[in-house]
């Protein structure tokens, strides 16, 4: 079963200095349709402005990943880490038990544009942690690119979850094929592009809520960047 998420349904905020689509219920935007896919809870496709950013606020027992798009994010948190991440890196912050941070756009001039996923842990009450890693664009080009995993796979960053997020990119007219495992979930997010997920035509912002299906088959119509997260079972 695969269920489409469209586009032009995901929530939508304007405050000016940012710019928001949300694919599931988020801050303001709330569908009780659109809470998640099992442990998957967010995923915000952002535009923050130049010189503008998120000021120190705090999270808990989450799993947060950014994925940059173009641009440049400059990251602080309350346990002194800091620095800036860029396209071709990834950013994992575990907000366990507590953490503070900020997240701003440093540049005059380019907004940042980025993705940034929640995925709700396994265990609550962790320590919270923080590590960036590369993510070269170069090293997802037709084949999948583990971004984050339980295990730090293949230099991903680790999240403390049984979930594994992967990426490719794919050129006009190429295919690539994905096993889940029997009883997991799977959830696709466009990034860019045209692509046809099982015959299902799919476009840059749409979704696909993926159950009791094993083999995936991805064919681009045009270059497409592709986001899937392999999710555990719900109870």
């Amino acid at each position: 079963m695969i269920t489409v998420r469209p586009s032009g349904q995901r929530g939508y905020a304007d405050h000016g200095w940012l710019r928001a689509k949300h694919s599931f219920s988020f801050a303001d935007y709330y569908d009780p349709a659109e809470m998640g896919w099992g442990a998957l809870r967010v995923i915000n496709e952002d535009r923050v402005a130049p010189g503008t950013g998120f000021g120190r606020h705090g999270h808990r027992d989450m799993e947060i990943v950014t994925y940059i798009l173009s641009g440049a994010l400059e990251h602080q948190d309350s346990l002194g880490n800091g620095g800036v991440i860029r396209r071709g890196e990834v950013q994992r912050m575990t907000a366990g038990k507590g953490i503070l941070h900020s997240e701003f756009n440093p540049s005059a001039d380019e907004e940042v544009h980025l993705l940034q996923i929640w995925i709700e842990p396994a265990v609550h009450g962790t320590p919270a942690s923080y590590e960036q890693q590369a993510l070269p664009v170069d090293a997802m080009r037709g084949r999948w690119r583990l971004v984050a995993s339980p295990d730090g796979a293949d230099g991903s960053a680790t999240i403390g979850q049984d979930a594994r997020l992967s990426a490719t990119v794919l050129s006009p007219g190429e295919a690539l094929g994905y096993a889940l495992a029997a009883g997991r979930l799977g959830y696709v997010h466009v990034v860019r592009g045209h692509l046809a997920l099982n015959g299902i035509a799919l476009a840059a912002g749409d979704g696909a809520k993926i159950g009791e299906e094993t083999e995936l088959h991805f064919a681009a119509d045009d270059e497409a960047e592709i986001l899937l997260f392999d999710l555990p079972p719900t109870h």
